[in-house]
């Protein structure tokens, strides 16, 4: 599809509408709107908010389709009901704590150093130990995450139920939710949490909300250099080989090969980039930009240069496993 004008008009206010959603999301906006119509003066003494600055941003939440006005009373759409109240199995709010969060907008706001410098030149970065960022990707990630946990779970099946015992290692875990979601396909596992201390604090939560606390236990460090413990059947590799070069991502693959026992499986998931135009799958290269201002030397990568990974660590070529989100899951059985 050609660009139009208005197309690249609409590009250099894309912030506007991404400002309106977290503005009502924090303050409260959909949940209160989930009991019913309501008009602006009404609903202002309620969320604590002007009655002048909660009519432009209801009428500005109803122009990109978040509300709808009939006269004075503003109610939900289908689309925020079902995804913006936080009550509501598949809410998504809290993931503008994390898409939309200070740091990402803080760091992309100097592309251009970025871009002439070829990496981060940020003092505080996604590669900074103990990053108070990964504690809200921790804690507000996890809707996001579980439906791409269930594709992992579901490829792992025909392997993991077959095994008497299910040794687990998570690595940079976050959530959590890769982990604990195969343990709770598989009685027989017991998953190995190792992230950042601050990280795991959040970590260990999920595990208690998830059923699987007494099967987990928490591994504080970094991955390049903590001793890993094992040997282990799966070890998870998941939303952060990005961070890294391709050379980099060797070094670690390599590292986590050393863990994995004789036809054991190790698990990448993550954007992936393909030989086709990156204007028919955007994402992969859209999230780039963001590891370009970000991190020192972090891109998507392509599935043939994970399969590179692996091949050298002593693994055979992954099994490729799309998902509804832009992800895609890897699995690769070792030698």
């Amino acid at each position: 599809m050609t660009l139009t004008r208005r197309d690249i008009n609409d590009m250099m206010q894309a912030y506007k509408k991404t400002s309106l959603l977290r503005t009502a999301v924090e303050l409260g906006v959909f949940d209160a709107l989930a009991a019913g119509p309501a008009t602006a003066s009404g609903l202002a003494p309620k969320l604590g908010i002007h009655p002048r600055g909660a009519r432009i941003l209801l009428d500005a939440l109803t122009a990109i389709r978040l509300t709808d006005r009939t006269g004075e009373h503003f109610s939900l759409t289908p689309a925020a009901a079902d995804h913006l109240v936080s009550t509501r199995p598949d809410y998504l709010g809290g993931m503008v704590k994390v898409m939309s969060s200070d740091w990402e907008w803080d760091a992309l706001r100097d592309l251009s150093a970025a871009v002439r410098a070829g990496g981060t030149v940020l003092d505080v970065h996604a590669e900074t130990p103990e990053y108070t960022y990964w504690e809200d990707f921790a804690a507000y990630a996890t809707k996001v995450a579980q439906p791409t946990a269930e594709v992992m779970a579901e490829a792992l099946a025909p392997w993991t139920k077959e095994r008497a015992e299910l040794d687990i290692l998570d690595v940079a875990c976050g959530h959590g939710v890769y982990g604990y979601t195969l343990a709770q396909h598989n009685p027989q596992a017991a998953v190995t949490s190792l992230d950042w201390p601050n990280v795991l604090a959040v970590t260990e939560k999920h595990a208690e909300r998830l059923g699987v606390r007494d099967r987990a236990s928490f591994l504080p460090g970094d991955m390049f250099t903590t001793d890993l413990g094992g040997p282990y059947d799966v070890v998870l590799l998941t939303n952060v080989t990005h961070h890294f070069s391709e050379e980099r991502v060797h070094e670690l693959v390599n590292r986590l090969g050393s863990v994995v026992k004789p036809g054991g499986r190790l698990v990448i998931v993550g954007f992936t980039t393909g030989d086709e135009s990156p204007a028919l799958d955007p994402a992969p290269y859209l999230f780039s930009v963001l590891m370009l201002v970000w991190t020192f030397e972090g891109e998507s990568h392509s599935v043939a240069a994970y399969n590179r990974a692996l091949a050298a660590a002593g693994f055979g070529p992954a099994t490729v496993h799309p998902t509804d989100l832009p992800f895609r899951v890897l699995v690769a059985e070792k030698g």
